[in-house]
């Protein structure tokens, strides 16, 4: 085991299994109905299965969603440059209390070392938030990219990537929207200063897969996560049947999609966030992208009225998603003597 340092080490019963279930089941969706929206009928298909996939697996996996492979090539060689700089080169463009966005190689899940390193970029530079996470404090503040000198193509390749993911996920909002009986842009109002961001993340062969872990067991605390994963493979899903966890099988050409908390407390527990992670493995490094659309930081996150009524009154009580964001990244940068700041932390006790 010296080989591992016991940062990462996960409890025992968190460790992955050597032998895993495949994930059956999980569902696949063609998006080409949103292509030609004049096709009542399939979209009403479209939205049912959305629907089905958001209520009963919490993931699902989209195939003809519109993004160009190009762009997507592209961000994968940046990516894949940038990974093989320096650990010098790459601490010039270093996360920190202050700079939230860029490199960094020390993030805890569940206060236990990931087995990865992550470059992350804003979709708004700059984008404005709480100063602190303090309720009575409202001072604000700017938090602003950081962009290393090489490869020279990064910031353009994210850039345009950045607008490819943004349509996709309003498209997706809108299909969710509908599947709840709402107006298709019931959602679109939360994102006029949206704080969503994007990450590059980059996972090299471990010595120890069956004990340390890419990415420790979580759910996202955003609106909804958009996933492209090369190859490799690694993700898996917590099965909301009998919680068992499921490998998630990426389908050639797709998006591996999640519903996250913020969604989970909009719909009033209609549609739940679901719990994930990814394992490592000993023989080939992974690489995956990860889009994460996030509300305005200016945003009360509760229940949406039309989703609750007398016999369904509210689970949540509303809570300020820029406050939230700041609590949690102010986290990344140390080990908490308890837990992060979650939902059910204002979920409404009987």
């Amino acid at each position: 085991m010296g080989e591992v340092d016991p940062a990462f080490i996960q409890e025992p019963e968190h460790r992955p299994k050597i032998s895993y279930i495949e994930g059956q089941g999980i569902p696949l969706i063609d998006l080409s109905p949103i292509h030609s929206p004049d096709n009542v009928s399939a979209i009403e298909g479209l939205v049912k299965e959305i629907g089905s996939a958001c209520k009963e697996w919490g993931f699902f996996q989209v195939i003809n969603h519109g993004v160009p492979l190009e762009k997507r090539e592209k961000i994968y060689s940046a990516s894949r440059k940038f990974s093989a700089l320096t650990a010098e080169e790459k601490s010039k463009v270093r996360k920190s209390e202050k700079k939230v966005y860029g490199h960094y190689d020390n993030e805890h899940t569940k206060n236990v070392k990931d087995w990865r390193e992550v470059f992350d970029f804003t979709i708004n530079d700059p984008v404005t938030v709480p100063a602190s996470p303090e309720p009575d404090d409202e001072e604000v503040t700017e938090w602003k990219n950081q962009w290393p000198q090489y490869p020279p193509e990064l910031r353009e390749v994210c850039q345009e990537y950045t607008q490819e993911m943004v349509k996709l996920a309003y498209k997706l909002m809108e299909l969710i929207a509908l599947s709840l009986g709402l107006p298709a842009d019931r959602f679109h109002g939360f994102f006029k200063d949206q704080t969503s961001y994007i990450r590059l993340n980059h996972y090299n062969p471990c010595p120890a897969p069956h004990l340390a872990l890419g990415l420790g067991r979580h759910q996202d605390s955003g609106v909804l996560t958009i996933l492209n994963e090369d190859d490799v493979g690694g993700l898996e899903v917590k099965r909301k049947t009998d919680g068992e966890w499921v490998r998630v099988k990426s389908a050639p050409d797709a998006y591996i999609i999640n519903i996250g908390d913020t969604t989970q407390v909009w719909t009033n527990d209609e549609y739940e966030s679901v719990e994930h992670r990814v394992v490592v493995n000993s023989e080939r490094e992974r690489f995956s992208i990860a889009f994460f659309l996030h509300a305005s930081s200016y945003t009360m996150v509760e229940p949406l009225e039309e989703l609750t009524s007398e016999q369904n009154p509210a689970k949540y009580r509303a809570y300020s998603w820029g406050k939230f964001i700041t609590h949690r990244k102010r986290s990344n940068f140390q080990k908490l003597s308890v837990e992060n700041v979650q939902i059910s932390h204002f979920k409404i006790t009987k």
